[in-house]
């Protein structure tokens, strides 16, 4: 598995009048090669993009990622994408954008690249001598499974047929990769015992020992670098850990482990969301990556963590494409949270969670504020929530969080749409915000008093420069129970401190709709300034 950066510019993109494609970045397997880039800044209207492989057209896309499938290991190709605009006289006929005769004056930007597919991977089938996993639904199959990963080299497959295969804690190392044929099950077990040693980690922005999640790379420590680089998690199977099951049975016994600590607390406990809030902060997660660099997920299913699903801390060039999440009935069960993380992209995906879809983080005051570690560079594109939260910023974000871009996403079924949140006691700040072409059943920027535990930074966090243009918001969120309830549409609240207001937030071409008729839409804004709303339509 390759990744690549920029492509050569297509001579078509040189005249500077043009609309700049970015960057196209491109996945290479022996058999695939996925291609996606940045929406760019200055596209008004519709657009199309045409691929081409070695001159001939491969296909067409209104997404700003597409994959070309059943090529040759090995093999050197010439892949083009071509952007096709129907604004500013590009485009004047629809056939002409997607198919037909090419017009060199519709096309918008191009750029051009050439790819070689990687060699065919070796297959370390765990069914196999000397493996011999089962995939039986009941055997366990911990040594055997981790025997193929520790004999994988950057050459090689893990490779899981159909089956059920049961596990417990799993440890993954450079250079390797998982592949999960059709009807493939990695299988957590419900037993908190499977998910030994306890490993460093960091959970709601502090770090501690939690339990081992199922699929483990890296080792935590913020004080250096990468200690695990170019992992591959892929194929079209599922990974499933024990879920509420084995949440509960984890706090019972971490519960039991800790009461005399507890117990100290006294009347502090009320600052945490619920009696199971400490407790429950050793979960293991379903994939942890710690001081990793160059992770690619991709097309499988993601299900039942005991907590959070995939978490990322310290780490670097996580690419997360054409997964599916599931986590209904799992408290905290967020789907992919990147922590005091750079260069974290994720697109292509569909989330069913009992909590956060997505949720950017950096760490809780007041150890967040002393690491001091941002997450950077993040861009979520072409998702969609059917149940959960929504896509979220926050509540840690004690060591910052700056240039996250958000487009062509659907987050009209969530309960919180699309939400920038901290504490006052947080510190750090949220700025350089992109959110646009986007879906989402409410906008919030503000203030909570929740998860509100840990010693106070020095001063509130800053919320600032956040642009949010050409979104349709519902101004109705899907509960829990998933019935529907009207909601404020948009809220902006910063801190009530002087200094600390949130400032410099731009609404552009907002439709707030509404289910029901005679809904009221409402703005609330408070501790703010600054605040531009240009072409709000309320229907």
């Amino acid at each position: 598995m390759l990744y690549s950066g920029l492509g050569r510019k297509g001579k078509e993109a040189m005249d500077n009048q043009r609309i700049d494609l970015g960057g196209v970045q491109k996945i290479i397997t022996e058999e695939s090669v996925t291609l996606y880039w940045d929406k760019p800044h200055n596209l008004a209207g519709g657009a199309v993009y045409r691929i081409f492989c070695d001159g001939k057209e491969a296909g067409t896309t209104d997404k700003t990622h597409y994959t070309l499938e059943g090529l040759s290991a090995e093999t050197e190709y010439t892949i083009e994408v071509r952007l096709f605009t129907g604004e500013n006289g590009f485009v004047t006929d629809e056939s002409e954008a997607v198919g037909g005769q090419e017009n060199a004056s519709g096309c918008a930007a191009s750029e051009i690249m050439a790819v070689k597919t990687t060699k065919a991977k070796r297959r370390l089938d765990i069914t196999k001598a000397p493996y011999l996993a089962v995939g039986d639904g009941q055997t366990m199959n911990t040594e055997a499974i981790q025997r193929a990963i520790d004999d994988c080299t950057e050459a090689d497959a893990v490779y899981f047929p159909a089956g059920v295969y049961m596990t417990g804690a799993l440890r993954l190392h450079s250079d390797m990769e998982l592949y999960l044929e059709k009807d493939a099950v990695l299988q957590g077990t419900d037993r908190p015992e499977d998910y030994l040693p306890r490993i460093k980690s960091r959970f709601e922005g502090t770090e501690m020992e939690c339990y081992s999640s199922l699929l483990n790379m890296g080792e935590l420590d913020h004080e250096s670098g990468y200690n695990c680089r170019n992992v591959v998690i892929r194929g079209k199977g599922t990974i499933a850990s024990g879920g509420v099951t084995l949440a509960k049975r984890v706090i019972v016994t971490e519960r039991e482990r800790i009461k005399e600590y507890l117990l100290s607390l006294g009347d502090k406990i009320r600052e945490c969301e619920s009696k199971d809030t400490i407790p429950g902060r050793v979960r293991p997660r379903l994939i942890n990556i710690s001081n990793s660099q160059n992770v690619l997920i991709a097309g499988v299913t993601l299900k039942n963590g005991a907590s959070w699903n995939v978490h990322m801390i310290y780490s670097d060039n996580i690419v997360t494409h054409g997964c599916t999440f599931y986590s209904e009935g799992v408290w905290n069960g967020d789907g992919w949270d990147p922590d005091s993380s750079t260069n974290c992209t994720i697109f292509g995906c569909l989330f069913f969670t009992e909590d956060d879809c997505i949720a950017i983080k950096s760490g809780k005051n007041p150890e967040g504020n002393l690491i001091n570690r941002p997450s950077r560079h993040i861009r979520v594109f072409d998702c969609v929530s059917s149940f959960g939260h929504g896509i979220i910023i926050g509540s840690e974000i004690s060591g910052g969080i700056e240039d996250v871009q958000i487009w062509d996403c659907d987050v009209k079924s969530a309960l919180c749409g699309i939400e920038i949140k901290g504490t006052k006691k947080r510190g750090g700040y949220v700025k350089n915000i992109h959110i646009r072409d986007c879906k989402a059943a409410k906008i919030m920027l503000h203030s909570v008093g929740y998860n509100d535990d840990g010693i106070p930074a020095d001063t509130p966090p800053v919320f600032s420069d956040c642009l949010y243009e050409n979104l349709e918001i519902g101004g109705e969120i899907l509960e829990v129970d998933r019935t529907w309830s009207h909601d404020t549409a948009i809220t902006v609240h910063g801190f009530d401190v002087p200094g600390y207001a949130a400032k410099n937030v731009t609404f552009r071409n907002i439709t707030i709709v509404g289910r029901g008729k005679n809904t009221e839409q409402q703005f609330s804004l408070r501790d703010c300034e600054n605040i531009t709303l240009e072409n709000i339509r309320c229907l």
